[in-house]
């Protein structure tokens, strides 16, 4: 656990955090820093085909110990942090055998992790939680992932008594923005089976996401001069205001859905007085529901844009990734032998539907069927990021018996 736990803290420490905003690949160089930090640990270990190439993914193969052929089996998880919550000079904390205790981050009093807040934390008494000092993110999601990953290579590595086939390492940039796998070569990966490790709560398994669309809201008004506007001036900016407000408030947002509920939600707004427009992120587990969704809103800014006779508006819509459960449904045995490693170490099988969306959605649909399996991130994206060492040692646990099961014949 102590190995585990340092090898974290190291990564946490990179500054690795994405830009939605960036039109390069990655979106930051900067990313690139824990890459190749990962590539010379994984040559270092005998892993001789490590690499980083131009887009910032790191390959590896960590050979087979088998006498027979063996599916090819990939692991996965993404280097960047979220946009969402600053990751410069992140200062990750041991709270050793944590006894329940409201955790007071030492760089801003005013964050507290306490377990009313997140109730998670009553199920981890005993265990060493780390987390960040209270003016950035932690890094959780998804460098438990990374370290996991690693710690596994650094174990089959050192132990060939270890019976596994080929085991495909990948890291990837730009997860967080959406891109993560825009340029994986599937042909140079060369895996069969895949699994993220990008989950939370111990014993989850998720083989089902959100399907995700981004629709644009143009709203077009007309300019004057605002000195000589009278009977002339339709401001869009206004009219936006009017149509944020006519949003359900009680529903179909972030902020008030749980489990299989779906949202629409406005994360960016701009423009000016003749043009404004509302970006929105539209999540829900089917195709369909997204329609739906989808028509509410053009019905809500219709009705708010008939009130300005001379103001008008379009709306744009464009896929985001799909529910992976569409793919890994005709892959059983994908999941079953996840879910007989989880169970074969002791833990307590969760079968979660994921709110958001994974490189293994994606992957999914280029053919590599990869569902997602827990480290033990918790209250990602945020200030109070924290994450268990023993869910990290045995989430490495899992992937050791997870390898094991692939490996015997059937």
């Amino acid at each position: 656990m102590k190995q585990i736990a340092e090898r974290f803290i190291r990564y946490a420490k990179i500054d690795t955090q994405s830009d939605p905003h960036s039109v390069t690949f990655p979106s930051t160089e900067k990313q690139k820093n824990l890459s190749r930090l990962l590539v010379s640990e994984l040559l270092a270990l005998g892993v001789l085909d490590a690499h980083l190439d131009d887009f910032g993914y790191v390959y590896a193969t960590i050979p087979s110990t088998s006498n027979h052929d063996v599916p090819v089996v990939c692991f996965c998880a993404h280097v960047d942090t979220a946009p969402d919550c600053s990751g410069t000079d992140v200062k990750p904390i041991l709270h050793e055998n944590y006894q329940g205790e409201p955790i007071v981050l030492p760089d801003d009093h005013e964050q507290i992790i306490s377990i009313q807040d997140h109730p998670y934390l009553q199920k981890k008494i005993g265990d060493d939680i780390i987390t960040a000092s209270g003016l950035t993110l932690l890094g959780a999601d998804d460098k438990s992932g990374v370290a996991i990953i690693m710690e596994l290579a650094n174990v089959l590595m050192n132990d060939l008594s270890i019976l596994h086939g080929p085991i495909k390492i990948l890291f990837t940039p730009d997860e967080e923005v959406g891109r993560g796998v825009d340029h994986v070569d599937m042909e140079k990966l060369g895996a069969e089976v895949a699994y993220t490790l990008d989950g939370g709560e111990l014993g989850a398994l998720e083989t089902e996401n959100f399907s995700a669309d981004g629709v644009s809201v143009i709203i077009h008004g007309v300019s004057a001069h605002p000195g000589y506007a009278k009977g002339k001036l339709v401001n869009a900016i206004k009219i936006a205001a009017e149509f944020l407000d006519a949003l359900p408030k009680a529903s179909l947002s972030p902020e008030t859905t749980t489990g299989r509920e779906g949202f629409f939600h406005p994360i960016d707004i701009h423009g000016n007085a003749e043009n404004a427009t509302i970006d929105f992120i539209l999540r829900d587990f089917s195709k369909e529901y997204l329609k739906e969704h989808e028509m509410l809103l053009e019905s809500i800014v219709k009705k708010v844009v008939e009130r300005h006779p001379k103001a008008s508006y379009e709306i744009a819509v464009k896929e985001q990734y799909k529910n992976m459960k569409v793919v890994l449904d005709n892959y059983p045995e994908i999941i079953q032998k996840a879910e007989k490693a989880i169970l074969a170490c002791g833990l307590p099988l969760h079968s979660i539907p994921v709110r958001g969306g994974t490189d293994g959605s994606r992957l999914s649909f280029m053919g590599l069927p990869c569902p997602n399996i827990f480290t033990g991130e918790m209250a990602f994206h945020s200030k109070h990021e924290f994450v268990s060492v023993q869910d990290m040692e045995k989430s490495l646990g899992v992937l050791l018996q997870l390898v094991k099961e692939w490996e015997k014949c059937d």
